[in-house]
């Protein structure tokens, strides 16, 4: 066995086994022949996957792994670190995608023959996507390191944070000016490095021949990504699309903090399109570099390096800028770039590092090029912004700000801004900003904005704007605002202070109407309410688990996957929690969705909390999300809401849960039922039954009571309801 070999731990040999962790617990101590740990500490030992795949295959114990799980186990065991694993595999899948006969012949032979032939092959492949070296290169002054990057307090994935001299260079540059000591951005690894990642090579082959080179390395990285939710600080999908769209067509686009590269990837694809990233991260400088050349055949010219102190591409002029910069950073550089040529709007406070990322966005414009840059809301109103603020208004380089609502992005507690800027190529003879508010689209509890609305109002608003050139005027939503109305002592930009109040959607009439609702909904309530409850003995019943069921055929186990063929509605576990219709989307893929159907459970494996949920027909044909588990009882021998009712006991899920880290985990596998006959299941599940029912109208009450009680207040504050 290698040294470097991949490892797994304990949970890692459960889910390839399918049992629970207690039962590897077990299989080490009665036997003597279990792989020894070869890593790890005392109390979380790891040990080589080889082993121990060969030890569970010879004593049966070998589940019928998916291959998706089992390429996941190699690059999560991966001895180098799961980020140079995902690099490593995203070199063989763009190697695959460009050149598959040059693979297959590499991979005819040896582990040893396969590491030995890749470097030169992979060497040919990254020149002629990501260019040559001298194309592909970033400065070797003090390393930032991938730990500086995932500890960053914001910005776009947790990465670009300002810590040292470092930059590359893709764009062009003078003959004889480049810099001495370079290293590519994507390294090709050498031999020697690639041979402990062969067997994950070898299974992401079999990946992408299944659902293709793309897929494949979209599935990696999200699931790398969805496994460190704390490391890094993402930007949602449909953010990322309404950035783009406000962007518009672009031939030219950069990203100055692109992270993985989720706004890059969100930009329509064009002919010639050429796409430019830097991030503070090599390492996901490097993943969003391959992760960009296997979207599209746009030119990728990444670069590793803090783009405020080195910039990496200084002569660019691009048609559009998207960036979601760090946040609230007070170490950006403002002491050494005092004199920098980018501030042409007012030299940014030592607190101000969202207005150097402006101006830095707004620099590397070609001349009516759009940047659009998602900020924090406190942007638009600090005293000590107050001065670059108003020149960006009287240059006309301001040309949009949109408040979020609440949820859009991290952190979600905060509605953040949407800022959209055109480097002038003349003073606008009337100068107004368009001001958009979508605080009211925001959605209940963790569920997310309702991200159509967002959109629909906002593009509107702004294509209205940049379609007739006229004022736009949608009372609480949207306005066009002269400048001069904002260049007080404040120049305050922040939506809400200058919108005209909407209508008053609930007037005395709709009030009464959701009173009469309330009253009636209270009233089923009382119906409803659960009869007094009967004393009785504590239960001795016979007990089994999730997991012994599903491996006896009594119910099938299905988890939310990461994608599928269409677009379809997609079951969050936040709509489970809130009992809300499915309200997600998932990314079009070749991997094929689970669809819900009437009667299936659906519990939610993250947050804590024992919650479980039937589905009925109006939720059935959903897609189901991540972090979900789908229960299909044989209805021969379970009943629906029998395995629901029992999995919801506070109890059943402690002793199931796993608390290693600050998020709680459940293990299906591990709830408990009682072994009771079909005819007893259903006396139970009658009663559950009748529970969620109640449940659901007390959710239902608590709504139209928070409607009421906010339209009062509305309408009495604003005139339309009178206080006798």
């Amino acid at each position: 066995m290698q040294d470097n070999a991949t490892e797994v731990t304990a949970a890692g040999i459960a889910r390839l086994a399918g049992v629970g962790r207690a039962a590897v617990s077990n299989w080490r101590r009665r036997h003597a022949d279990f792989p020894k740990p070869v890593g790890g500490t005392e109390t979380s030992p790891s040990f080589a996957l080889a082993e121990v795949e060969s030890w569970l295959r010879n004593q049966g114990k070998l589940a019928e792994v998916p291959l998706r799980e089992r390429v996941w186990q190699h690059l999560a065991g991966h001895p180098d670190g799961a980020l140079t694993a995902l690099v490593h595999a995203g070199c063989v899948l763009l190697l695959i995608h460009e050149r598959p006969t040059v693979w297959l012949h590499a991979s005819a032979g040896s582990d040893e023959r396969l590491a030995a032939m890749l470097p030169a092959a992979l060497e040919e492949v990254l020149t002629a996507r990501l260019g040559g070296a001298a194309e592909r290169t970033v400065h070797t002054g003090r390393s930032a390191g991938i730990a500086d990057a995932v500890n960053s307090p914001g910005g776009a994935e947790g990465v670009n944070r300002p810590s040292g001299p470092e930059g590359v260079n893709t764009a062009p540059t003078p003959a004889n000016t480049t810099p001495a000591n370079t290293t590519p951005v994507v390294r090709t690894p050498t031999g020697p490095q690639l041979l402990p990642s062969v067997p994950l090579l070898r299974g992401a082959a079999e990946l992408a021949a299944e659902a293709g080179a793309r897929q494949a390395f979209e599935f990696l990285l999200g699931r790398h990504l969805d496994a460190n939710p704390r490391q890094y600080t993402l930007t949602p999908a449909e953010l990322a699309g309404l950035m783009a769209d406000l962007a518009g067509p672009a031939r030219t686009v950069l990203d100055p903090a692109c992270g993985t590269g989720a706004l890059l990837r969100a930009v329509d694809i064009r002919p010639g399109q050429e796409l430019y990233a830097q991030d503070n991260a090599p390492d996901l400088a490097a993943l969003t570099a391959l992760r960009l050349a296997l979207h599209s055949r746009a030119g990728v010219h990444g670069a590793a390096g803090d783009t405020l102190r080195a910039d990496a591409h200084p002569e660019l002029r691009a048609d559009a800028v998207l960036c979601h910069p760090p946040f609230n950073e007070r170490n950006w550089g403002h002491d050494e770039l005092a004199y920098d040529a980018r501030w042409e709007y007012g030299f940014p406070a030592r607190t101000e590092s969202e207005l150097a990322w402006v101006q830095h966005a707004l620099a590397r414009l070609a001349d009516g090029g759009t940047a659009v840059l998602l900020m924090p809301p406190a942007v638009a109103s600090r005293r000590s912004g107050r001065r670059i603020r108003a020149d960006l208004l009287r240059r006309g380089a301001l040309r949009a700000l949109v408040a979020l609502p609440a949820g859009a992005a991290p952190p979600y507690s905060i509605p953040l801004h949407l800022w959209v800027l055109r480097r002038p190529d003349r003073t606008p003879a009337t100068p107004e900003v368009l001001l958009v508010d979508t605080g009211r689209f925001a959605g209940e509890g963790r569920g997310g904005p309702d991200w159509t609305a967002v959109r629909d109002a906002v593009l509107d608003a702004w294509r209205a704007v940049e379609r007739d050139g006229g004022p736009v005027e949608r009372p609480g939503l949207a306005r066009s605002v002269p400048v001069i109305e904002l260049l007080d002592d404040d120049v305050d930009l922040a939506p809400a202070r200058h919108l005209p109040p909407a209508a008053g959607a609930d007037g005395a009439e709709q009030l009464t109407a959701v009173r009469d609702r309330l009253g009636e909904t209270l009233r089923l309530t009382v119906d409803l309410t659960p009869p007094p409850a009967d004393q009785a003995s504590p239960a001795r019943w016979p007990l089994t688990t999730v997991g012994e069921l599903a491996r006896g055929g009594a119910l099938m186990l299905r988890t939310g996957g990461n994608g599928g063929h269409a677009r379809l509605p997609v079951l969050t576990d936040h709509d489970v929690l809130a009992a809300a219709e499915p309200s997600g989307t998932l990314p079009e893929s070749d991997e094929e969705a689970v669809l819900t159907e009437p009667g299936d459970v659906v519990v939610p494996v993250l947050g804590g909390g024992s919650v479980a949920r039937v589905i009925d027909a109006a939720t059935a044909g959903a897609a189901l999300g991540r972090n979900l588990v789908l229960l299909r009882p044989d209805r021969t021998a379970l009943d629906p809401w029998f395995l629901a009712g029992f999995l919801r006991g506070t109890a059943n899920n402690r002793q199931a849960s796993s608390y290693a880290s600050t998020a709680t985990r459940l293990d299906v596998r591990r709830l408990q039922l009682p072994r009771l006959p079909l005819e007893e299941q259903r006396r139970y599940g009658a009663r559950f039954r009748a529970l969620d029912e109640f449940e659901r109208a007390l959710r239902h009450a608590s709504r139209l009571g928070e409607h009421l009680v906010r339209g009062m207040y509305d309408g009495l504050t604003d005139g339309t309801v009178a206080p006798d």
